[in-house]
């Protein structure tokens, strides 16, 4: 029996411990968006790293400062860093995720109480199972086997294990540019799993992702809201400036409107169009997902490509207008849209914005309006992209193959992970997406799961991944 199959044996058995561990830290309600949970959220992050100690890792708790949060000055939930061996003779592979969850009530519609982990079938269902602390666990699972197998890890590994990616992953960026020449010195490639198959059947590989650039149009009038009865008609409305303008940005079929945008798009190669050949992926899945067929294009291609390697435009909302239940005849003096585009390959942040503004600048004008049209950028996030032929890839799809028995989907995701980025520029290193959960697990949503195939197999996932890496020449040309 080779290494790695004692290692999948020993994971086989230990499933129902690994389990009730899942268990554990799903009880730990660490919430980093609410100000309430913050000591949840750092007792999450020593959990962490006491058991990492544990086995030996030497760990690193970074405190990256503090934040203002609903009406409180709050310290920064710990980036905990951490290093399982150092044999020089020995590739580094580092692996990131993050500790914190998305909020969760049970009044929102989930079926269980979120945070107590009940075992349903093949699910294991509770906030965070998937996103992500299924598969950060799995990282740790991966190396406590090892070493109760009495297997020696082939690689030395790094982690970063951070407490706010939900909330935008704030301090993040700052230490891993600090630390990127010290703790993460010697870094051969990194892996991260926070992301989910294409299907529900299929694994896949992750090698691009989109940016997104996040704007607010503001539209200020009078001084104070205004009575419609007395001045509707009489004045220069900001609710239906607003309005116009939104509707200018991208019609009912998604295409952008601002001239330009597409000029930036890289082209579709044929090496591309051969990649979206034998997807899991179809219409009927993905209206069912949905529940209602309100897929726009006819062709399952189009529509992958118009969630992956388009940019796309969204309007996700208006502050400052009226929107309890009931009726109010008012006009308010200042409203804000907002709205997103998802960036691609090669599009740049700062032209993405001078279009939209020099457009919406255009179109206001054609209103001759008295009102005051200001746009503001909030965020401006990169895309990324990879190579799937890098060797840091072909490692992942052998160990792939080697648990599930089929070579991987070669995907990219309509999302966005900033770390992603940060980590390749400042490393100098590949990064691979080698994802453990599946499309349906619902992350962020009520019910959010990791089916116990998922969660089993994906630890031996990662386990097969160390080994391959281990095996592979990282400086051999992709």
């Amino acid at each position: 029996m080779s290494t790695v199959e004692k290692y999948f044996e020993l994971v086989d058995q230990s499933q129902q411990q690994f389990i009730e561990t899942l268990r554990e830290i799903v009880g730990i309600p660490s919430v980093s968006s609410d100000a309430s949970r913050r000591s949840d959220v750092v007792r999450m992050g020593e959990w962490l790293q006491a058991r990492w100690e544990a086995i030996g890792a030497v760990c690193k708790r970074v405190d990256p400062g503090k934040q203002m949060l609903q009406g409180q000055e709050l310290d920064l939930p710990p980036v905990i860093l951490g290093q399982y061996g150092n044999d020089p003779s020995k590739k580094t592979v580092l692996v990131y995720g993050h500790y914190d969850v998305q909020p969760a009530l049970l009044e929102d519609g989930w079926e269980t109480d979120p945070f107590t982990l009940v075992e349903k079938e093949d699910k294991l269902v509770g906030r965070g199972s998937t996103d992500d602390k299924g598969p950060v666990l799995g990282w740790l699972l991966c190396v406590e086997t090892h070493k109760q197998a009495g297997i020696e890890l082939p690689v030395n590994l790094k982690f970063c294990w951070e407490g706010m990616e939900e909330s935008g992953s704030e301090g993040l960026d700052a230490v891993i540019v600090a630390e990127a020449d010290k703790w993460f010195k010697g870094t051969d490639v990194v892996c991260i799993s926070d992301n989910y198959w294409l299907g529900t059947k299929k694994p896949c590989l992750t090698h691009g992702l989109r940016g997104v650039s996040y704007f607010h149009l503001q539209v200020e009038g009078p001084g104070a809201d205004l009575h419609s009865g007395v001045f509707g008609g009489t004045v220069h409305e900001p609710m239906v400036d607003l309005v116009h303008l939104l509707a200018k940005l991208v019609d009912n079929k998604g295409r952008i409107q601002v001239p330009g945008i597409y000029d930036q798009v890289m082209p579709v190669t044929e090496e591309e169009e051969r990649t979206y050949e034998g997807l899991e992926f179809s219409h009927s899945a993905l209206s069912s997902d949905l529940k209602r067929d309100i897929v726009i294009h006819s062709d399952e291609r189009d529509t992958l490509k118009h969630r992956w390697r388009f940019p796309t435009l969204s309007i996700h909302g208006v502050e400052g207008a009226f929107y309890s239940p009931g009726d109010k005849t008012v006009i308010p003096a200042r409203v804000r849209g907002k709205f997103s585009l998802r960036t691609v390959p090669n599009m740049e942040p700062e032209k993405v914005a001078q279009l939209v503004t020099r457009y919406l600048e255009d179109e206001f004008a054609k209103l001759n309006s008295k009102n005051k049209m200001t746009v503001i950028e909030t965020h401006a996030g990169r895309w990324w992209y990879s190579s799937p032929d890098h060797p840091n890839f072909r490692a992942g799809a052998r160990a792939t193959e080697k648990v599930y028995g089929v070579k991987p989907d070669l995907t990219r995701e309509g999302g966005s992970i900033p770390v992603t980025l940060t980590f390749e520029e400042n490393l100098g290193v590949n990064v691979l997406l080698l994802p453990m959960g599946a499309a349906d697990d619902g992350a962020h949503s009520i019910n959010e799961k990791i089916d116990k195939r998922n969660f089993i197999q994906g630890i031996k996932l990662l386990g097969a991944y160390l080994h391959e890496v281990a095996e592979t020449d990282m400086t051999a040309t992709a």
